[in-house]
């Protein structure tokens, strides 16, 4: 079974990833799938009463036709076709705090270590990287720093104005 990193562990990754939505009737029964999100969007009924669907968005889609599924679904991944191209950052930022996102956000794709701390501060909590990855090695990239200077998902204030506090004593604004 084919493994993962999900909440900075590394474990067994159950779902299958449809790339091509012919693959969606040779997949196996009640295996949990995720599938492109025009596929999403033209079946939406009938996947979203399956409910072990997830979705995955490409980083020329606007993660807004999700806007009004984010509590259907209990994973979106977001492809990196290659590590130079950083629209997926924006996309998963955008799902977490302009679209409240809660659950599952996988960055799939073209994923290395040196990535996984920014993937993680733009609020992704899952990374399938690529097969020839070690992802004992990768999962330290979590890790690469310890504090940022902008704002994060999990990380709201940025550095300077908690620095402030620190030395005032006064509450950030």
């Amino acid at each position: 079974m084919p493994q993962l990193i999900k909440d900075r562990a590394v474990i067994d990754d159950r779902w299958i990833l449809i790339r091509d939505v012919e693959q969606f009737g040779s997949a196996p029964a009640k295996t949990p799938l995720i599938v492109p999100l025009v596929f999403w969007r033209a079946q939406r009924d009938v996947l979203a009463a399956r409910g072990d669907i997830g979705v995955w968005v490409a980083p020329n889609e606007d993660p807004a036709a999700l806007a009004n599924d984010v509590g259907l679904l209990p994973l979106i991944a977001v492809d990196f076709p290659q590590f130079t191209d950083g629209r997926g950052y924006s996309i998963g930022r955008l799902l977490r705090e302009k679209y409240g996102y809660k659950g599952e956000l996988r960055a799939i794709g073209d994923i290395l270590r040196d990535q996984l701390y920014y993937l993680h501060a733009c609020g992704f909590n899952a990374f399938a990287l690529r097969a020839d990855r070690d992802l004992g090695d990768a999962l330290k990239g979590l890790t690469d720093f310890s504090d940022n200077y902008q704002s994060t998902v999990d990380q709201p204030v940025p550095l300077f104005r908690r620095r402030d506090t620190r030395v005032s004593g006064a509450t950030p604004v």
